[in-house]
């Protein structure tokens, strides 16, 4: 009996759990070739799809550099045609100048003219009325002696002397007023195109004072405290200043870093002939103030409007394209006396324009 069971122990089959074993095996392996072969896939089509995105920033890069090229060929003509728009504007103001003397020298001549013809029609006629009382004395005497026939004959001579010199002053008197409305005529066309001139200078920098706004206007979005109003740019006060005080804080002056770069860019491509000036308006609110540093709003909006000049200045905007006025109270933007108007009026104006 015993060996009964030592033969059948034995005879257990261990090869079924062996092939599971390897089957389970086999199994996992493919399931990771399987993950292997997904990931070089995903990983193949990531870089694929960025291999495309980087051509095409290539390709937007070679096309900025393209526009960069044209707006800077475009800019130097620009500058080259202020620079013969400059030219022609010098010579035709001397030529203006030339003309001007030349009409006044004119003017000078036709009067002195003038008054040797009225010289000459009073002489003439004290003349003609002394031949006329000569007449009538020989008529009532009814006798003429050879002197007084002589005296006549030399006042009627010097009578026709005097006409004929008379009608060539006259033709004098035509001719000079002729030339002097030619150089009229062409004093006016010297000041038509002197009027153009002033014209295109003033297109010119409202294209930089559009552009100026523009980009500002774009940097200052997030900001919905700045606000537009026409050409001008509305700061409030709060933004730079603490209450009753002109010294800049650190977030106004961070506001002003952006104008001052902005400014600074614009100001480089603006013809030297274009005189341009930024303007900084300061403005308060109507209550009153009075301390010892600020005795009233005059003196406040004065000081934040030089504060802010100063520190332009010390970003590098030139002092002589600035200037500072100070209006207090008596130029609001909104009227009453609620929190929301005297938050409004209390601002700093900035502005590019012409001096």
């Amino acid at each position: 009996m015993i060996g009964y069971r030592r033969r059948n122990r034995s005879a257990i089959n261990i090869w079924p759990g062996f092939v599971d074993a390897l089957s389970a095996l086999l199994m996992l392996v493919i399931f990771m070739l399987l993950v292997y072969v997904v990931s070089q896939l995903y990983l193949s089509q990531t870089l694929s799809d960025r291999e495309t995105q980087l051509a095409r920033l290539n390709s937007q890069l070679d096309e900025i550099s393209s526009l960069l090229g044209l707006e800077r060929d475009r800019t130097e003509a620009l500058e080259q045609e202020m620079q013969r728009v400059q030219n022609q504007l010098g010579a035709s103001l001397d030529l203006t100048d030339e003309l001007e003397a030349d009409l006044e020298q004119a003017r000078e001549e036709a009067r002195s003219t003038q008054n040797e013809i009225d010289a000459q029609r009073l002489l003439i006629g004290d003349l003609e009325a002394t031949a006329e009382q000569a007449e009538q004395a020989l008529s009532e005497e009814q006798l003429l002696s050879a002197a007084q026939r002589a005296m006549l004959q030399q006042l009627s001579d010097r009578i026709g002397a005097l006409q004929s010199q008379l009608r060539q002053i006259s033709e004098a008197l035509r001719l000079q007023k002729s030339l002097t409305a030619e150089k009229e005529a062409e004093l006016a066309e010297v000041g038509r195109r002197l009027n153009t001139l002033l014209a295109e200078r003033v297109s010119k920098l409202e294209q930089y004072q559009s552009e100026f706004f523009g980009r500002l206007r774009e940097i200052l979005r997030d900001n919905e405290n700045i606000r537009v109003v026409g050409d001008r740019f509305l700061l409030p006060s709060e933004l730079l200043f603490a209450s009753a005080s002109d010294e800049l804080g650190p977030a106004g002056q961070r506001e002003l870093d952006k104008l001052a770069r902005v400014l600074l860019d614009v100001a480089r491509r603006i013809p030297e002939d274009i005189d341009w000036i930024l303007r900084i308006d300061g403005h308060t609110d109507r209550i009153p103030i009075n301390t010892p540093e600020f005795p009233s709003n005059w003196e406040l909006s004065t000081a934040r409007a030089v504060s802010v000049v100063r520190y332009l200045a010390s970003q590098g905007v030139p002092e002589d394209r600035m200037a500072a006025a100070g209006f207090g109270e008596h130029f609001p933007v909104a009227e009453g006396l609620s929190e929301e108007a005297l938050r409004k009026n209390r601002r700093i104006e900035i502005k590019l324009t012409s001096r």
